[in-house]
């Protein structure tokens, strides 16, 4: 088996979800690859100095450099350590995260063409960016889908009696979480019981503008704050939708949960969303940031028992096919 370096944002800490170089890195690991990890730090610029030097330490032991690729700060720390990587002559594979970066690789063309074209292959976790990527000329990008286990998603039914919402992210602007709570307010002339619950640490100080707007217009909406994957799932045993509410997205793991969960899934049609969930087959796509959409497609669920059937059905059927012990023999070919 081969040895890796994994080079991401290995943090635990209030503000951030589990990211992929622990989900993934683990999976890896019970496949028999022997891992090293950067960065846990929290400080950016130790965790910088942090992945530096874990790539000269480990120069000599591995066989790839694994970087988690970002279109915001951290596209610098890749644009970094790729460059050392090079230098060192050790092979590095990129792997494609967030929605917004094909902006970067029309901003940045010439950093982009130094990260991407250099790499062994660049790892993307949707046709999306495996498209986009094409499009500006890139041809090492392999398709390599986010895994769950889908042991770990009890397949739920739920009553429809009243919408129950639930909404799990990070709180950051780019997810645009106060649509949530408009389409929440819209609701409620129509289903004065309503629910929602919003799931998720506080990424860029959005959650308190998130709750002033709830206090504001008088919604009794639930904030649990982070919790673990395993809290979630329990959780979502009281609710009957899902939204997602992004402005930017790439392939959200949580929506994929979902899908394995049973629950019905609303969400804005942006990114690699469309390439997830195929439009009235395994969910229902709205314009972003448009309250009124949503909230006629909420309704639209709950009214409609055969589409809603057929949706989550159907959803389910395209989860099954990310668990790992399919996604892995991608992984297993590509090491090789």
């Amino acid at each position: 088996m081969k040895n890796l370096l994994y080079i991401g944002n290995k943090l635990n800490n209030s503000k951030s979800n589990l990211a992929a170089i622990s989900i993934i890195g683990t999976l890896l690991e019970k496949e028999g690859y022997k891992l090293y990890y950067a960065s846990s730090y929290n400080n950016k610029i130790v965790r910088l100095m942090d992945m530096l030097y874990a790539c000269v330490k480990y120069r000599k032991k591995v066989d790839y450099v694994i970087i988690d690729t970002y279109s915001t700060l951290n596209f610098y720390f890749a644009l970094s350590v790729s460059q050392l990587c090079r230098l060192l002559g050790v092979n590095y594979i990129t792997r494609l995260n967030g929605g917004n970066l094909p902006r970067r690789l029309k901003s940045n063309r010439r950093m982009s063409h130094m990260i991407f074209n250099n790499a062994y292959v660049s790892i993307s976790p949707s046709l999306y960016l495996k498209e986009k990527f094409s499009e500006f000329g890139y041809k090492n990008v392999k398709y390599i889908p986010n895994a769950l286990n889908i042991d770990e998603y009890p397949f739920s039914h739920r009553d429809y009696d009243v919408p129950k919402l639930l909404w799990v992210r990070s709180f950051s602007e780019i997810y645009n979480p106060k649509l949530a709570v408009n389409v929440m307010q819209s609701l409620i002339e129509y289903y004065p019981n309503s629910e929602l619950c919003m799931v998720g640490p506080d990424s860029d100080g959005s959650l308190s503008e998130v709750q002033g707007l709830a206090n504001q217009l008088n919604l009794n909406i639930r904030f649990t704050g982070k919790l673990k994957k395993s809290e979630w799932i329990e959780l979502s045993r009281s609710y009957n939708i899902f939204i997602n509410t992004t402005n930017y997205d790439n392939t959200p793991v949580s929506v994929m949960e979902a899908m394995a969960l049973g629950l019905p899934i609303v969400s804005t049609n942006v990114g690699g969303i469309p390439y997830l969930i195929i439009d009235e087959e395994e969910g229902l796509l709205v314009p972003k940031e448009n309250e009124e959409a949503m909230t006629k497609a909420i309704m639209k669920l709950q009214n409609d028992e055969g589409l809603r059937k057929k949706l989550i059905k159907n959803a389910r059927y395209k989860a099954e096919n990310f668990d790992w012990s399919i996604v892995k023999q991608n992984w297993i070919e590509l090491l090789s």
